[in-house]
């Protein structure tokens, strides 16, 4: 007779910029089940967020810096203004760009005692970014940990784009905004977090600006892709908040998006409880 074994579970936190705060109340729920993941793999503010997980911050200390650092208009704007004015010597050698530098803020939003590394995380973690010369995905999973994730979250545009291992890169939410390829990898359940959120409701006549139109198509590139990742990657258990009229860019609705997730969160509990104890059932039965 074999032993019996707790499944090994894979989850891959999805990229939606600001959505993305959702995925707090999902790792709440895997820590009051008692459940630890055995791989985890994020893109962008997935990826930001799933390396504090895999660093061994719990739901609730991650919702707690989320809220301190977050929670504040005219701090969170103060944090990121910040990033960019470190020297000002190199203020009046280069100026003020308006790009935000995706290193300075993964410093920035990042607890002091964050490891170096990926071997120094204590779950097997992956972040996904983008090739802007091949225009191939790149997965990080070990050497340095904060370089791999100011390339994941680099939204093109907004964000400068990391040289790092003698390429470019961008966002991998431009290639895989839900990496269950990755999350995949030796697993037995496999848990999606689709966090690219809803389409806006656009009252009748408004037309949207500019910067409305770029996030818009972004999100509706990222749905796409989801759908041909799920299609190859069928994950067991899906879950996508819902969040409707929240901007990619709106950090400081901190509250009201984690709050989108913990309409899931119940659900989510009984869902991987049910797949667990599936899981074990099988094993019982064959031993």
């Amino acid at each position: 007779m074999g032993a019996i074994s707790d499944p090994r579970i894979g989850i891959a936190l999805g990229g939606g910029a600001a959505r993305g705060l959702a995925h707090i109340p999902f790792i709440e729920a895997m820590d009051e089940l008692g459940l630890v993941p055995h791989r985890i793999a994020g893109t962008s503010i997935g990826a930001l967020i799933g390396s504090g997980w895999a660093a061994g911050l719990t739901g609730r200390e991650i919702r707690g810096l989320s809220y301190e650092m977050l929670g504040a208009m005219n701090g969170l704007f103060g944090r990121l203004l910040s990033t960019q004015v470190r020297s000002m010597a190199k203020i009046f050698r280069e100026g003020i760009s308006i790009q935000l530098d995706p290193v300075q803020v993964v410093d920035t939003f990042t607890p002091d005692d964050m490891p170096e590394t990926f071997q120094g995380l204590k779950i097997p973690f992956t972040c996904v970014a983008t090739d802007f010369r091949s225009w191939h995905q790149v997965a990080f999973h070990e050497g340095a940990l904060k370089p791999a994730l100011a390339a994941s979250l680099a939204v093109p545009s907004l964000y400068r784009p990391v040289h790092f291992h003698k390429t470019v890169l961008v966002d991998g939410g431009v290639v895989n905004p839900l990496p269950l390829d990755h999350a995949a990898a030796g697993t037995d359940i496999l848990v999606g977090i689709d966090v690219n959120g809803d389409p806006h409701a656009w009252p009748d006549g408004y037309i949207p600006t500019m910067i409305d139109i770029g996030f818009g198509s972004a999100q509706i590139m990222m749905h796409q892709l989801i759908a041909h990742m799920i299609a190859a990657y069928p994950p067991d258990l899906y879950f996508r908040p819902h969040h409707v009229n929240i901007g990619a860019h709106e950090y400081w609705r901190v509250r009201e998006i984690i709050k989108a997730g913990e309409a899931e969160k119940d659900r989510f509990k009984r869902e991987i409880s049910a797949k667990v104890e599936g899981f074990i059932s099988a094993q019982r039965k064959i031993s």
